[in-house]
């Protein structure tokens, strides 16, 4: 369930922290963010899971290393359609959605439909991907793409 709109206004002090904290280092134990948070280990355990119920917090995941995995190309594509029905954008986004390359995608508005973030090993692999998957679907007008030289910023911690 995804939090509403205004669901952080809700959000006490220590709810506030306990987010902070967590999209820091989400490993921490409950007596750990306990002593970071100034809140007892069952109140902070109490508080996390309504936080989760409340969807504002997410699954649990561990950040990898797009270097250390061989994916350290990042390209910023973007995608306009030929045809704007439902159906061709539902075609669209459930191939966006089966293929691992793609590792964020927008709905856009502007010129362009989507943006998407593309991590691979190097230009040939982006060279086969665009070629013979993106440009290959029906529903594609064409795609511009750019290559991130380097990462200035990248973070996931969202402000609380």
């Amino acid at each position: 369930m995804a939090a509403k709109v205004n669901e952080t206004s809700r959000l006490d002090p220590v709810d506030r922290r306990i987010v902070r904290e967590l999209q820091r280092d989400a490993a921490l134990s409950h007596a750990a963010l306990a002593e970071r948070v100034g809140a007892s280990a069952a109140s902070v355990w109490r508080r996390v899971r309504a936080l989760e119920k409340d969807g504002v917090l997410g699954k649990t995941v561990r950040l990898a290393s797009a270097e250390a995995l061989g994916r350290s190309v990042n390209v910023l594509c973007q995608v306009r359609m030929s045809q704007q029905t439902v159906e061709a954008r539902a075609e669209f986004e459930a191939f966006i959605r089966d293929r691992e390359e793609i590792v964020e995608c927008y709905a856009m508005s502007g010129e362009w439909d989507y943006l998407l973030r593309i991590a691979v090993s190097d230009v040939a692999d982006y060279d086969r991907f665009i070629m013979r998957g993106v440009l290959a679907h029906p529903s594609v007008a064409n795609a511009a793409s750019n290559f991130a030289l380097r990462q200035v910023k990248y973070t996931t911690e969202i402000p609380v």
